[in-house]
Order: C-alpha cells, then structure tokens, then sequence
C-alpha cells in the first residue's frame, strides 16, 4: 500500500463561495486522492451531498443567501441515507466574529481560521474521519 493517497476513497463536498479558495482546495484534496465535488452556495451544497454521498464536508460560513449555519441544519435534517450525518468542517476567515467554539457548540465536528495550511486542513480531516 506504499504511496496510496492519505484519502483515497474518501468523497468530499466543499461548499465554498470564493472561486479561488474553492480551486486551490479542490486542487490540494485531489492531490491527496480524494474525490471532490464543489458548490458555490448551500443550495448546491445540499444537493450535492444527496447526490453523492460524501464522507465529509468542507464549508465556508459566511455564504450567500444561507449561511453554513443554515447549511448545517438543512444537512442535519436530511434522514441517514441521504446525508443527513456527514461530518462537516466549517472554515470562516472571521476568526474575530465566529468564535471556534460557537460553531462546535453549532454541531460542525471541526472549525478551521481562513487562511490555514494544507497540513492544517489535513489535520482536521483526518480527525473528523476517525470520529
């Protein structure tokens, strides 16, 4: 099994409103050996986790039209087998409005501070998969 990717087998959804954080992430988990699927907004973000399936997702809080706070109710209230139990890493660069704990204590299983590094962001999965 020597240079398997750390997450092959592992389908992602990333919910990520800034084209350019959405490429750059897209392009790491890829690297990494992931499948990634990508929306803009919470709506396509639902709708891609229905679809796929993913074993994570990655989502921006501040997002247009619903927040990721909004976006984690609406995942929530999806039953088992469409979703509804994904684990979800929110990300937010309002590191001084949107306290950590505020969003654990909101039921996202991780909270990463905008901008963070891959090993970070690797860190985070691979603790929110073990759960």
């Amino acid at each position: 099994m020597l240079g398997t990717p750390i997450l092959s087998n592992i389908t992602i959804v990333i919910v990520e409103d800034h084209p350019d954080t959405r490429s750059s992430l897209t392009q790491f988990l890829h690297r990494q050996g992931a499948t990634v699927v990508v929306s803009s907004d919470a709506f396509g973000g639902l709708q891609a986790i229905k679809e796929h399936h993913p074993n994570l997702v990655l989502s921006d809080i501040n997002l247009p039209h619903r927040d990721g706070f909004e976006l984690l109710g609406d995942i929530r209230a999806l039953g088992t087998e469409d979703g509804g139990m994904v684990p979800v890493i929110a990300m937010t660069a309002f590191s001084d409005i949107i306290d950590p704990n505020h969003t654990i204590a909101a039921g996202f299983q991780a909270h990463l501070d905008k901008p963070f590094g891959p090993e970070q962001l690797l860190k985070a999965i691979k603790l929110v998969l073990k759960e």
